[in-house]
């Protein structure tokens, strides 16, 4: 394992990184004057593939798709667009088809992408892909990644000061690295809590030596997500963490049945916005600024600016590519010693007095 410092990447002009501007593939719009350069008004085709949790999963294809839209004010050529996949089978094909259609941009979200992007861009390297949350796979393929271990970590230490069983609780929706490190921030933040405090906050559902814990292989079953939730509380947990997409949400289900004694802490995308039904339950996120490091790229590539494979892009505590979202709703109820000791800790991890490690961190 190794610490993931917050250094700020962006997308960067390098040699060797594949940019493919609107005068390269894109088609220019019929009302162009012929003879007149074409270049800076051709449409920018980003287009988006989503993994199974669909486009509306309150969570990191939202947020991808809401970085698409982003772009599209900052530069008007951008034509966004997205395919969803309802199965793993579909990416390859989903990808496959925007090639087809000649998109400047491809972007394949989630990890479990990985392979299938792997394997299009290999074929087609007169594309340029981009994928979230994972590493690159070749010069024609910008990753976005997240050192959210970071940001769970101060999710972790607040939701063992908030708790009053001393029981917390995570569960994951497939047993991946851009899931697991949001459980390894959050078990370590808790035990960093136990030995400042001299207390034992019990976590359940994951535990960060043996890297086992509960997951519900589904990030779109709002119903094992409340069964799941439910087990934890029956077993007294009063937060939990659910890092599942839509599955997350039958945690909150289960939070809002328990009458304010069970609360949630969201991922992705803040939960008072993405999920506003359940905005009373949610205590923060943990967010991933997917969505700012998606619309970076696509205005960098609509504007012409190449998109540099290595080092590509980190989000980390230091550039705001992760941190927690505001309390909300809960602002009132979370001590202000608290909140003062969760802003010293990110104070901490950003300067490097306080480690946070992850076997799953981005490399």
């Amino acid at each position: 394992m190794r610490p993931v410092r917050g250094k700020r990447i962006l997308a960067v002009l390098a040699a060797g990184g594949l940019a493919l501007t609107a005068a390269a593939c894109g088609d220019a719009p019929a009302e162009t004057p012929s003879g007149s350069s074409t270049s800076a008004a051709a449409a920018y085709k980003a287009c988006m593939v989503t993994d199974t949790g669909g486009i509306d999963d309150k969570s990191f294809n939202a947020s991808a798709w809401a970085g698409l839209q982003a772009a599209k004010t900052q530069a008007s050529n951008v034509d966004p667009k997205y395919v969803a996949s309802t199965a793993e089978a579909d990416y390859e094909p989903n990808l496959r088809g925007f090639v087809t259609q000649k998109c400047n941009f491809i972007l394949s979200v989630g990890g479990l992408m990985g392979t299938a992007t792997q394997k299009v861009s290999d074929a087609e390297k007169s594309s340029q892909f981009a994928i979230v949350d994972s590493g690159s796979t070749g010069s024609n393929v910008y990753p976005m990644q997240f050192a959210t271990h970071q940001a769970s970590f101060l999710a972790g230490y607040l939701a063992a000061g908030y708790s009053k069983s001393g029981k917390v609780a995570t569960f994951g929706g497939m047993k991946i690295p851009p899931v697991t490190i949001f459980m390894d921030g959050f078990a370590d933040g808790v035990a960093y809590y136990n030995k400042q405090k001299s207390k034992n906050v019990v976590v359940l559902g994951w535990d960060k030596t043996k890297q086992a814990g509960s997951f519900t292989d589904d990030f779109a079953s709002a119903a094992k997500g409340k069964a799941l939730a439910s087990t934890f509380v029956s077993q007294g947990a009063d937060v939990i963490l659910p890092v599942a997409g839509g599955t997350g949400l039958g945690a909150a289900e289960v939070a809002t049945a328990s009458s304010g004694k069970v609360s949630i802490i969201w991922v992705d995308q803040d939960g008072c916005k993405s999920a506003a039904q359940y905005c009373s339950v949610f205590l923060t996120t943990v967010v991933k600024n997917i969505e700012d490091a998606v619309e970076k790229a696509v205005v960098a590539g609509a504007t012409g600016t190449p998109l540099a494979a290595t080092p590509g892009y980190l989000g980390t505590l230091e550039n705001n590519g992760v941190e927690l979202a505001p309390y909300n709703q809960f602002d009132s109820k979370v001590d202000a010693g608290l909140k003062t000791e969760v802003e010293k800790l990110k104070a901490d991890i950003i300067s490097g007095a306080v480690k946070v490690e992850s076997a799953n961190a981005p490399k």
